[in-house]
């Protein structure tokens, strides 16, 4: 592996240490660095050239990057690129032309001008669309790395009370992005939603709307290979990156007749 893809899903940027006991020489680095293949940030941390620039900025003006700016160091779903640079200064005034937002409050990365994630999903919370930092929390959410108990800790108070409604929409397991936001707008549009449904002579379902209806989610090719029991190990590893286009695959489903000729039964 070269140097630039071992950095790209990595945020663009590591430690010395982390590349050499990836394999990369001190040698390799030195040359890396002269053909500016790579860019030296600060001592012990290399970047990519074109990750380089927004760090830069962050290292200038004395603050750290937050919110959409940050996801690719953390690794989470995102839906759409940033833009403007969205700046955490601090006290200081933040250059012309970027995103401010408010003071951190929790550890930042231990060695980037990053926000610590905590502090990044919740100026994305404020600051986004609703669904742009759904994802990124669900994303963060679904490894384990920060619980929605401390997230609504963190938001009290009434003018926090959008914020918390995001958190409402995020799921236990998703198998992708696009599961998320399946699950957002069915919801959104007062639906009942049942998810990961095991139908009989069927197997696991993404959705099952309405009782009648099953949704198939499919980030891959319509010319794969339709794997329809999923397991653990089928997880999608969140990268960072964008989904594939999607395929959704809808069949109706004949509710079971019910002995008491009730309406339809309910869902979770």
């Amino acid at each position: 592996m070269d140097i630039e893809n071992f950095l790209r899903p990595r945020g663009g940027a590591a430690r010395a240490a982390t590349l050499r006991g990836a394999g990369f020489s001190r040698t390799y680095l030195d040359k890396a660095l002269a053909s500016r293949r790579i860019i030296r940030l600060r001592r012990g941390v290399y970047s990519l050239p074109e990750e380089a620039g927004i760090f830069g900025v962050a290292l200038r003006h004395n603050a750290v990057l937050t919110c959409l700016s940050a996801a690719p160091v953390y690794r989470l779903w995102t839906l759409n690129d940033p833009g403007a640079v969205h700046l955490s200064p601090g006290h200081h005034a933040g250059p012309p032309g970027t995103l401010i937002h408010g003071k951190c409050r929790h550890p930042r990365h231990p060695w980037l001008p990053v926000a610590g994630l905590a502090d990044v999903l919740i100026h994305s919370l404020r600051c986004l669309p609703a669904v742009d930092s759904l994802v990124m929390v669900q994303s963060a959410a679904g490894r384990g790395d920060i619980s929605l108990d401390f997230l609504r800790h963190k938001l009290p108070g009434n003018r926090n009370a959008g914020s918390r409604a995001i958190l409402d929409n995020v799921i236990p397991r998703a198998d992708s992005v696009l599961e998320v936001l399946a699950n957002f707008h069915f919801r959104k549009a007062g639906l009942q939603v049942r998810r990961h449904v095991e139908i009989e002579g069927v197997g696991e379902v993404d959705f099952l709307i309405e009782e009648c209806l099953i949704v198939e989610i499919d980030g891959g090719s319509h010319l794969e290979a339709r794997q329809v029991k999923k397991g653990p190990e089928a997880k999608q590893r969140v990268s960072g990156r964008r989904p594939p286009r999607p395929e959704v695959r809808l069949r109706r489903r004949r509710p079971s007749p019910r002995a008491d000729g009730g309406g339809r039964a309910g869902g979770t």
